[in-house]
């Protein structure tokens, strides 16, 4: 395990550096000056020129590359071209919001999503099979700016239980989960499902159930574990999805989070920040799947990782 972890650690490297490098062209291909725009359309040419070789605009683009790495590696991203201020301070808390959000709504779909996929796998093709399928393509299928708009109509307005904007109370927290674990919980539900009933079609499920152990027992004990490797792959790729597309869900509930923080700075051509998300995210994405990899050896002892 160790050797493997080590292993995946050396292979992330090329990796990293391949994202640095796609993030620090987005300010090099996108069309426009970006001295230009932080000095205003207006500005003389001397406060350009001041800005570009403050900025190290005008050194070779290998130097500059550099330099945005090691900047990078201290989590020093520049300042932000609307205000001037450090980027750090409008990335990181906007970053924590967006990551608290991305895991209560990864939480909410493994529960829900598991649990579903396990009953309509013991009760295949029965009511309550074919009950669930139907809720789970129907969550798969809605918009997640309908469901939250439909949630705030409903429980915000008519009930009065949860507040209809906002992030950080308890009240706030609830429908926000819903509408972005929905999807996430449908996918599960589906996932599980399909790998139950590959699993319990194994001689060794039908050798245990001869023996008389419990139902239960080889349910959970048996089928779900060995059943729940290609649900753990599931589970990453959208926490990864999740902590990029956050923004409709953010937008509709107000949540200052890194998503409509990411669109404002599109819309307001501030690179720095742009560059910022992107790599956080990117980042996280690389490291989730690490974690993905480890867990598989943890769910089966017979995969060698080593």
């Amino acid at each position: 395990m160790t050797t493997f972890i080590i292993r995946r650690l050396l292979q992330l490297i090329p990796v990293l550096i391949g994202v640095t490098i796609l993030v620090f062209s987005l300010m090099h291909l996108t069309p426009g000056n970006p001295a230009m725009i932080l000095a205003g359309e207006n500005a003389p040419d001397a406060t350009v020129q001041a800005i570009e070789q403050r900025l190290g605009l005008n050194d070779p683009l290998p130097i500059q590359y550099f330099n945005f790495l090691a900047d990078a590696i201290r989590l020093d991203f520049g300042v932000s071209m609307r205000d001037n201020l450090p980027v750090a301070d409008h990335v990181m808390p906007r970053f924590w919001v967006t990551l608290e959000l991305a895991i209560y709504s990864t939480i909410f779909s493994i529960f829900l999503g598991l649990i579903a996929g396990i009953v309509s796998a013991v009760r295949q093709y029965t009511i309550s099979d074919i009950s669930i399928m139907i809720v789970a393509l129907f969550g798969l299928s809605m918009p997640n700016f309908w469901l939250g708009l439909m949630l705030i109509q409903y429980f915000s307005i008519n009930l009065g239980w949860f507040d209809p904007t906002g992030w950080g109370s308890p009240n706030q927290l609830v429908l926000p989960i819903i509408t972005l674990g929905t999807a996430g919980a449908a996918i599960i539900a589906r996932m599980t499902r399909s790998s139950m009933l590959d699993v319990i079609q194994q001689d060794y499920i039908r050798t245990a159930r001869a023996k008389g152990v419990r139902e239960r027992y080889v349910v959970y004990k048996h089928a779900l574990k060995n059943a729940l490797i290609p649900v753990v792959t599931v589970i990453g790729l959208q926490f990864g999805a999740l902590l990029a597309g956050t923004v409709l869900t953010e937008t509709v509930f107000a949540i200052n989070g890194m998503g409509r923080l990411l669109i404002d700075s599109i819309q307001a051509r501030d690179f720095p920040v742009v560059q910022a998300c992107v790599l956080i995210i990117a980042v996280i994405f690389v490291l989730v799947n690490l974690i993905v990899d480890i867990s598989y050896r943890l769910l089966n002892k017979r995969i060698d990782l080593d």
